[in-house]
């Protein structure tokens, strides 16, 4: 091998080293997510998203929790949440102020027609 080759494959050996994605990122523990379709009792759907509009404000490991109306459907809802862990959820659910809100919501709460569990890969 000539001495030119050999510097090349070096410098693209060095270039792929340095961008390749570092150990711990790696082994980064998956996110959890959730995505459902939420319905309310007929006519109660904005006294619902009230209930879980005080639910969401201080949820540890919570990344993203969205609450959407339903465009097909006035009854609807859709919630979209990403979690640093299906942990850090559990834990939520222990929370007094979650639980204060389930508690409220639970008797205009219809159903939950639709329920996907997803792991989050990217986004913002």
């Amino acid at each position: 091998m000539t001495h030119n080759r050999r510097d090349m494959l070096g410098l693209a050996a060095a270039t792929l080293a340095a961008t390749a994605i570092p150990a711990a990122a790696q082994e980064a523990k998956p996110r959890y997510g959730l995505i459902g379709q939420m319905l309310s009792a007929p006519g109660k759907r904005d006294e619902l998203v009230g209930y879980l509009k005080d639910a969401i404000s201080a949820m540890p490991g919570c990344l993203s929790y969205v609450v959407a109306l339903d465009t097909a459907n006035p009854d609807a809802l859709w919630i979209t949440e990403v979690w640093d862990s299906r942990e850090s959820h559990a834990a939520s659910l222990k929370l007094p102020a979650v639980r204060a809100a389930i508690a409220k919501a639970r008797p205009i709460i219809a159903g939950f027609p639709q329920h996907f569990e997803t792991v989050p890969v990217a986004g913002i």
